[in-house]
This record gives structure tokens, C-alpha cells and sequence, in this order.
């Protein structure tokens, strides 16, 4: 998807990480050796242990950015199976906020393009960002997708709003079980 990220939703997500990256350094010998990332980022998780204070803190920052620069699903499956870490949920149900706030916004934009060239707007609108959303999550439904936004765009009720991040939530759900399964 093509989708603006804010400069406070980008603080958001390096906040996360770090979050992330604290539940890292409080693994212990035996968890960091089957944890399947970059020797860099397992030497660096190492530093961080000794450190105290605003050090260790600095240090669980470097480890972030670090983090940031490979792949966190393996790091984000692995705390959750071994530690009973929530984070993975939290990074599924921002992601779903994200992609809903997504749509919702480019549908809006178009709505006001239509009322502004005095042009009827229609459910089947010029959307960029919901063919890679079906071709991402496979469970989709376009039809039900752009019904949903088109009467939340329409009438600005809350319902709407909550079935569209209940669809992407559900749809980003299965995407993670399949991935489990393969």
C-alpha cells in the first residue's frame, strides 16, 4: 500500500520497537541462542545487559534501530511464544487502525473531489489503496469492503467505522494464521 505515515505515527511505531527491544535484553543466555535474528542485533542485545540506567537505555534505542532494519516477525512470533508477549497483538491491531484510517481517508478525499466538481460520488470510486489491500489479505472482500466505507463516508456513523477495522483486523488475523501454518 502507498499510504502517508505520519511523522507522530512514525513515533509511534520506533516507540514499539523499543518496547520490543527492552523485552530482548531481559532474555536470558539460553532464549537469545534460539531467537533467529542477526549476530549484529544478538551482540548488541549482549551490550545492553551490563549497562544501567540512561546507558542502557541509549543502548535498548540502538538495539531498535537496529531491529528496524531486519524483519520483526520472527522476533515479534518468537516473544510471543516464548515470553507470552502481547506485543505481536499490538502490532496487528495498529497495523488495522492504520490500514481502516487509510481508506477511510482516501474515500473521504475522493468524496470531497466529487462534491467539489458538483459530480455524484459512487461505491466504485477510484481507490489506489484497496487493490493491494486485497491482494495482501486474501480474506477480503472488495464488494463488502467498499459498501462499508461508502456508507461510513455517507453518513459519518461510527458503526461503519468499527466494521471496517473489525474486517481488516479480522482479515490480518487469518494472514498471520496462515503464516503460522506454512
Amino acid at each position: 500500500m502507498t499510504e502517508y505515515i505520519s511523522k507522530s505515527e512514525k513515533k509511534r511505531q520506533f516507540k514499539q520497537t523499543e518496547m520490543v527491544a527492552a523485552e530482548l535484553v531481559e532474555l536470558s543466555n539460553n532464549e537469545l541462542k534460539s531467537l533467529v535474528c542477526s549476530e549484529e542485533l544478538k551482540g548488541e542485545i549482549i551490550a545492553a545487559r551490563g549497562l544501567k540506567g540512561g546507558s542502557r537505555n541509549r543502548q535498548v534505542k540502538y538495539v531498535a534501530k537496529v531491529m528496524r532494519q531486519e524483519s520483526l516477525d520472527g522476533i515479534y512470533e518468537f516473544l510471543a511464544q516464548r515470553k507470552g508477549s502481547d506485543l505481536k497483538t499490538k502490532q496487528q491491531f495498529h497495523e488495522a487502525e492504520r490500514v481502516r484510517d487509510t481508506l477511510i481517508n482516501e474515500a473521504v478525499e475522493s468524496h470531497q473531489d466529487c462534491q467539489r466538481n458538483q459530480v455524484e460520488w459512487d461505491i466504485n470510486w477510484q481507490s489506489s489503496e484497496i487493490p493491494p489491500l486485497l491482494d495482501r489479505y486474501v480474506d477480503l472482500k472488495e464488494s463488502e469492503i467498499r459498501k462499508t466505507i461508502y456508507n461510513y463516508v455517507k453518513s459519518r456513523n461510527r458503526v461503519h467505522y468499527r466494521e471496517l477495522f473489525r474486517m481488516v483486523k479480522g482479515a490480518i488475523e487469518q494472514a498471520e494464521a496462515r503464516k503460522r501454518v506454512l
